[in-house]
């Protein structure tokens, strides 16, 4: 056990060893010495991170260990190119980026000593539902609401924003994980055969309608093709993985397709992303003020010019390209850490991604197991559509990777994502005699709560039944 700690702790601590040259790189080589205000701040962090190790130790003895390491890696990167390019800039995002980590890890901490048991959750399926379309649904509210580079998908309170949307994969995906378990027989049955696939029943693609519905009011309403994006696949992964039918994922293929080929016909802002991804070298395109493709080819050669190993970092020029620190961080990173670079922060999701499958599937309990998918899927999408429009594999989305991006409740939701696959890791890697233990006794107290309620429906009945049998007795014993 000994050896195992030390191997666990040894993950974390490399981790802080890397990001701490890092930082220390850039900083010379951009600002000649390392700031007093970013030391401080940086050893709160590690510190906040050692301490959320001590807890796991203590309250989630069994969960992965390759998680926080991993995020600590992506957080420390992203801040390390945010600080980079607030030096050449002005600005001063990365100072409040740590904050926001240091607010998040508080939240994660909280999560891993208080959530002990993740099923919990499905106690407030419809609640999750209602919360969930609230917070999406709230950048809509006049005053509210806030229009951000075409997508209104912000809302401001003062001078500060936030995007509600990061807090709404979570609560949605609580409820989709709630409602398969809960409806996965009748979603696996199958109708008709059509072209040899097994199509499901009519009255069973109600769930599927309402969700492409409420996709395409965000893509239509918010004018954010990668939310609408994000949310039907997390719904159709969930989907496959409730009911094992393939038919579901074609279908919802087809359904998102067709959704886009018709919006990209009614909606301008839709049809200039499609015109910038298919031809964004043309002169007409890239020098269009709305909707042009000068922002991604500035970034194709951002990250042209880092070629393999990168110029190093604080010797590029990423503050060239818009947005450079949150919706293009992945190109800026590309300039000055080259495509070793950026294989390896994949690397590093995909350790995550991984890890999260693998408790899919080892735990047992179905919630858990849509629960832990969805979230995974739902993060694989994420950095799929953000990487994937960067590099012109699909029109750009404007998405944020996960725990790089300038952000404070981009940051805060995927932290609070990994805490919940701590939680569900805890149980999935938990020893077979604990999981029969604490399977027993719920069953055991499930069956004594029953036989409470039926004993206390049935005992009003009893009693007069007792009082009619003495007094037959003793009318007998009397003759």
């Amino acid at each position: 056990m000994i050896a195992t700690r030390c191997r666990q702790i040894s993950l974390l601590l490399f981790s802080m060893f890397i990001s701490f040259i890092g930082f220390l790189q850039m900083f010379e080589r951009t600002w000649g010495g390392f700031p007093a205000r970013y030391a401080g701040i940086l050893a709160i962090v590690a510190a906040l991170f050692l301490v959320e190790w001590g807890l796991l130790l203590k309250f989630q003895p069994y969960a992965s260990q390759s998680i926080l390491p991993a995020v600590l890696l992506l957080t420390s990167t992203g801040t390390i190119m945010i600080a980079r390019i607030d030096k050449s800039n002005g600005t001063d995002v990365a100072f409040r980026q740590l904050v926001w980590v240091c607010v998040a890890l508080i939240m994660v901490a909280l999560i891993t000593v208080f959530l002990q048991d993740y099923r919990l959750l499905r106690r407030f399926s419809y609640v999750s539902m209602v919360i969930g379309l609230l917070l999406l649904l709230s950048p809509m509210v006049p005053g509210l609401g806030k229009q951000i580079g075409g997508a209104r998908i912000w809302i401001g309170i003062g001078g500060h924003t936030m995007q509600p949307g990061e807090f709404a994969k979570l609560f949605l995906a609580f409820f989709f994980a709630a409602y398969l378990f809960d409806h996965r027989d009748q979603l696996a049955v199958g109708g008709r055969r059509l072209m040899g696939i097994q199509l499901p029943r009519m009255r069973d693609l109600g769930p599927i309608i309402v969700v492409w519905i409420a996709s395409m009011g965000v893509l239509v309403l918010q004018h954010d093709l990668g939310t609408s994006l994000m949310f039907f696949a997390m719904f159709v992964s969930m989907l496959y993985v409730a009911t094992g039918r393939k038919s579901w994922l074609g279908i919802g293929f087809v359904a998102f397709v067709a959704g886009s080929l018709l919006a990209i016909r009614l909606f301008a802002h839709v049809g200039y992303r499609i015109q910038a991804w298919l031809h964004p070298f043309d002169p007409t395109i890239y020098s269009m003020g709305i909707g042009g493709s000068g922002q991604i080819v500035s970034g194709l050669f951002g990250m042209a010019s880092g070629g393999l190993l990168g110029t190093g970092l604080g010797q590029g020029h990423p503050a060239l390209t818009p947005l450079a620190n949150s919706d293009f961080i992945y190109a800026s990173l590309g300039e000055e850490l080259g495509l070793v670079g950026l294989l390896a922060i994949l690397v590093l999701y995909l350790v995550i991604i991984t890890s999260g499958l693998i408790t899919a599937m080892k735990i047992k309990d179905g919630f858990g197991k849509l629960l832990a998918s969805g979230l995974m899927f739902t993060m694989a999408f994420q950095v799929f559509t953000v990487v994937g429009g960067i590099t012109l594999v699909i029109p750009l989305t404007g998405l944020t990777l996960p725990y790089m991006a300038a952000g404070g409740s981009s940051l805060m939701a995927n932290y609070i994502l990994a805490a919940l696959l701590i939680v569900i890791s805890n149980s999935a890697n938990k020893p077979a005699a604990d999981v029969s233990s604490d399977t027993f006794r719920y069953a055991a107290l499930t069956a004594l709560r029953d036989r409470d309620r039926e004993a206390g429906a049935t005992a009003p009945e009893r009693k007069p039944r007792m009082v009619h049998s003495d007094e037959s007795t003793s009318k007998g014993s009397t003759s």
